[in-house]
C-alpha cells in the first residue's frame, strides 16, 4: 500500500518531468526549468525518506 509520502514523491517527480519538458520546448527557459526540476526531485526524496523531518530555510530569498 502506498503512503501519502510516496504519492507526494510521485507527484513531485511528475512536476519535475513537466519542468524538463517545458525546458526542452523552450531553450531560453531550459536552465531555469532544470533548476526547478532538480529542486522538486530533491523535495520528493526528502519527503519519501523522512516525511516529518525539519529543515532550516534561509530567512531571505536567494537570488
Amino acid at each position: 500500500m502506498a503512503t501519502i509520502a510516496n504519492i507526494a514523491g510521485d507527484m513531485l517527480r511528475g512536476a519535475a518531468n513537466f519542468f524538463r519538458a517545458v525546458g526542452q520546448d523552450n531553450p531560453s527557459l531550459a536552465e531555469q526549468m532544470e533548476q526547478n526540476a532538480a529542486a522538486y526531485e530533491e523535495v520528493a526524496r526528502l519527503v519519501e525518506n523522512d516525511p516529518t523531518a525539519e529543515i532550516n530555510l534561509p530567512t531571505e530569498p536567494q537570488p
